[in-house]
């Protein structure tokens, strides 16, 4: 590594290696230091959506139309409010479709819609049913050689070549209970068997954007040290003109004569911070998150002088607590036949609201003297028998591990089951007859649950009258606790639709930059839809780059 460079990016993630890129096009002598071992992040381990209306992708699958733009403005509008300037919304919105032109012609990169994966909101006006999220192609990785084993590791482990889009998983995830889960799991194994026979390594989801993005790392020449852990930003007369790093054992300086751009990710691994910060309870243990991600750039941010922001707010989503692991709860809420409950053996909530929202409602209960935190997922046999559960097929009992610890408990009746989690005697059975009448009717008069289109997409079309609701009545009974789990924090450090850090009084600190979870989030307290964390970092890197080699032409 030299002693400076143009540009120096702070991490290896999405919002990162998207700068790095960027900046490596404009003529910008650029490194990324990376504290772990590995490339890719919290993207890495995501499902690999990516929100930003109006791109190549959704026009090409006839998903976009005139007036697009002018309804996603409406939409955040609606939904983000004042917590964020307009600008910085507007200015995402009109230059996302630029940067994922941008990565597709510089990277192996390709995306396609998923279809029908409804915005997260999408009853809010501007909000689409139909969903504005789209997914990376997979890909044959080989082109990284060795590199590859560089990749950030998998958020659970599957077999070599097992390749799932997210159009797939809404399928797989009803088991038998429609032709198209098993066709999709029987192509599924034979791509794997193909790709096998071929010596193919194929990835997909936040692994395929990982791998591109490096990709473009590599053919346009920008090195990545690793192991190399930011300790502090170097400034001088107010301006940030390097990093001092530790490498091998040892601090350096690398100066930046341009600028740098900070892409470390959140602080969801920094229990300190996150007790300092967030709502109780909280663990570092229930987060998805890179392990890497312990606020390094957040901490080196303000001791230069940075605002912050929504510091107190997470890319929350409901979580089971698995042993030695976090398991981000999708289908299993939505689909029929579950209910969640909290201490007092109550539904309190939309158990198929967006994972953020829903989550913000767990939390709600610390301020009733409720505890939501932590809840049950309730189901019966019949729900058992059906569904994919935590990656278990249908069927599958669950391992004696999971109940040991305490992650799921079973009883033959609900009086029983309610004993065993210590709820009010009478409090679960009266839960769950109330709940077992919506069923029958289709009419959750409670929480609306059904209703929404977003509530629809993982849950079960061959039920009715309503596809996210069904009855809990066949024992054996199950509860699985849920805690409140993230993929990673969206509070940091604020910045302009330039993505400049800016200071308490607005003013800009010159020559640093942050993009993705280590800055404030676009999206404020909200989740516009799949996708709504990955877009923005993608969007702020390139944006970073672009300001840094116009202020400096």
């Amino acid at each position: 590594m030299k002693e400076s460079y143009d540009v120096v990016v702070v991490g290896a993630g999405g919002a990162g290696m998207a700068a790095a890129l960027a900046a490596a096009h404009r003529g910008l002598d650029t490194v990324v230091v990376e504290k772990s071992a590995y490339f890719g992040g919290s993207t890495a381990r995501s499902g690999g959506g990516v929100w930003i209306p109006g791109n190549y992708a959704l026009k090409s699958a006839g998903q976009t139309d005139p007036d697009d733009l002018d309804r996603a403005r409406t939409y955040l509008d609606a939904i983000v409010g004042d917590v964020v300037p307009k600008v910085r919304r507007d200015t995402y919105l009109e230059r996302g479709p630029e940067v994922l032109d941008f990565i597709r012609e510089k990277t192996p990169l390709e995306f396609t819609w998923v279809p029908e994966y409804a915005d997260y909101l999408p009853e809010q006006p501007g909000g689409r049913p139909r969903g504005r999220s789209v997914e990376p192609e997979p890909m044959d990785a080989r082109f990284l050689g060795d590199e590859l084993d560089r990749l950030h590791p998998a958020y659970t482990k599957a077999p070599a070549n097992l390749i799932v889009m997210q159009r797939d998983y809404r399928k797989i995830s009803l088991g038998m209970r429609t032709i198209k889960g098993p066709l999709t799991m029987l192509k599924v194994m034979l791509k794997r068997v193909l790709a096998l026979v071929l010596g193919r390594k194929m990835y997909a989801m936040g692994n395929a954007i990982a791998i591109g993005l490096r990709k473009g790392l590599v053919d346009a020449g920008v090195p990545v040290e690793y192991e190399t852990p930011l300790q502090d930003l170097l400034v001088e007369d107010g301006r940030v003109v390097g990093v001092v790093v530790e490498h091998d054992g040892q601090r350096r300086e690398v100066r930046a004569h341009r600028g740098v751009i900070l892409g470390s990710g959140g602080f969801e691994h920094n229990q300190e911070l996150r007790e300092k910060f967030l709502p109780q309870p909280t663990s570092t243990e229930w987060s998805t998150g890179s392990s890497a991600n312990t606020g390094g750039g957040l901490l080196a941010g303000t001791a230069a002088g940075a605002a912050t922001d929504l510091l107190d707010d997470a890319w929350w989503g409901p979580t089971i607590p698995l042993p030695g692991r976090a398991w981000f709860c999708l289908a299993e809420r939505n689909l029929p036949g579950s209910i969640m409950v909290n201490a007092a053996g109550k539904r309190y909530m939309n158990e198929a609201l967006p994972y953020v929202e829903a989550t913000h409602e767990m939390y709600k209960g610390e301020a009733t003297g409720v505890s939501h935190v932590p809840s049950y997922l309730v189901f019966d046999q019949t729900y058992r028998n059906r569904y994919l559960f935590a990656g278990l097929a249908g069927r599958q009992p669950f391992p004696g591990r999971w109940y040991k610890e305490g992650v799921v408990t079973r009883a033959d009746s609900l009086g029983e089951l309610a004993d065993k989690l210590g709820l009010p005697e009478g409090s679960l059975e009266a839960t769950v007859e109330r709940f077992n009448g919506f069923a029958r009717s289709g009419v959750d008069e409670d929480f609306h649950r059904g209703e929404s289109a977003y509530d629809k997409y993982y849950s079960d079309p061959t039920v009715k009258p309503n596809c996210s609701l069904a009855p809990i009545e066949k024992g054996p009974f199950y509860a699985v606790k849920i805690v409140a789990g993230d993929l990673g924090t969206k509070g940091g450090l604020v910045t302009d639709e330039r993505a400049r850090v800016l200071r308490e009084d607005g003013s800009v600190i010159e020559g640093l930059y942050a993009a993705g979870n280590v800055s404030s989030a676009v999206m404020g307290h909200t989740y516009p839809g799949p996708g709504g964390t990955i877009g923005p970092a993608l969007v702020f890197g390139y944006l970073a780059a672009e300001d840094i080699a116009k202020e400096n032409a």
